[in-house]
């Protein structure tokens, strides 16, 4: 039979076609031995449904529309935004959802606000990674009625929920474990860009050097941007500084690794004269030596919640949106050293 409608399946079933578009949109209100005989029919028959006219009839596009930026413009090679970007995918998809990509570089990028954009898509709910705290149309878009869920963005509203790990934790773990490790001299790069997970790990990252009664050295705080070469360029200032730290804390994994090379350079060793930890787990760590000390983010859960709770959302309009946070954890590898001294590295 070519081109199948849902007459033509509720025919056969002997059932309505409300029945069948019950079925069809995933309602609860049937009973499960007519679900698997409309499901096994809707198979047999081929039936393909047109999402536009279902679009109409539910007042559903069943897409998710999807804002996805990153101030280094790595887009999807991004190492930590599409981990947690597939997983959130994975959830969502399994709900009959597609997700909607809105390009960056459109000409109407700057002139459109994110819920013009959306409305012009008619997509059901939004979904924003990367975007900055700074970014001029956040404000209208808290305040609109869009489903709206952020990811390591504290963008709230009536309709907006937003998620991240928890950052401020995170960063206490990796400073207690270099204490633990018998460092005192302890350096921290951070984000340049004023994220809330940079300002978050900042935040950690002074809370428990105060815990511990360790000073915090100013000449030791120093900008990054989350990239390679910013943790590079940082820690080349690090060594040049006397006296140097035994320890430098990196707010994200791919700073660290450009710490990694910069003490490498100097004729130091990672882990032994001095030590480096990072923050994200990434997978790009697998084919680094020696192994990086990192706080990890458990992507896959950041990704399923995030999905779960705009799911929430879109269903219901009452829904009250929610701030969640998802735990980090510390995975010790090589590039902590025991601290057997309390001399400092010289140049």
């Amino acid at each position: 039979m070519s081109n199948p409608t849902i007459y033509d399946i509720a025919k056969k079933a002997g059932v309505s076609a409300a029945t069948v578009s019950k079925v069809l949109n995933g309602r609860s209100d049937v009973g499960r031995k007519t679900i698997e005989k409309v499901k096994r029919i809707t198979e047999e028959l081929g039936y393909q449904p047109n999402s536009i006219a279902r679009g109409l009839a539910t007042k559903r596009s069943k897409t998710v529309g999807v804002f996805f930026e990153d101030h280094l413009n790595s887009g999807f090679r991004h190492p930590f935004l599409q981990d947690i970007l597939a997983s959130f995918k994975d959830v969502i998809g399994a709900k009959g959802y597609d997700l909607i990509f809105f390009a960056n570089n459109h000409p109407d990028t700057q002139l459109e606000s994110f819920e013009a954009r959306a409305y012009n898509r008619n997509v059901d709910g939004l979904v924003l990674l990367g975007v900055p705290r700074s970014h001029p149309n956040l404000t209208s878009l808290a305040q609109s009625e869009i489903p709206c869920m952020s990811i390591d963005l504290d963008l709230q509203g009536p309709r907006a929920s937003y998620l991240s790990s928890d950052n401020i934790g995170g960063a206490i773990k990796g400073v207690d474990f270099l204490v633990e490790m018998g460092h005192k001299d302890i350096a921290f790069i951070y984000d340049v860009f004023g994220t809330k997970p940079g300002y978050d790990r900042l935040v950690g990252f002074k809370k428990a050097m105060e815990s511990h009664g360790l000073a915090i050295r100013q000449e030791w705080l120093v900008n990054g941007d989350f990239s390679e070469p910013g943790g590079y360029k940082a820690t080349k200032g690090l060594l040049a500084s006397n006296p140097v730290p035994t320890a430098i804390f990196c707010a994200s994994d791919m700073m660290a690794i450009g710490a990694m090379k910069a003490i490498k350079e100097q004729g130091l060793q990672v882990g032994v004269d001095v030590s480096v930890i990072g923050f994200d787990d990434i997978k790009l760590l697998q084919y680094i030596t020696p192994g990086l000390t990192t706080v990890r983010q458990n992507t896959e859960e950041m990704g399923k919640h995030a999905a779960l709770e705009l799911l929430k959302l879109m269903d219901n309009a009452s829904s009250v949106p929610n701030v969640l946070t998802i735990d980090t954890e510390l995975v010790i590898r090589e590039s902590v050293a025991k601290r057997t001294s309390e001399s400092l590295p010289t140049n």
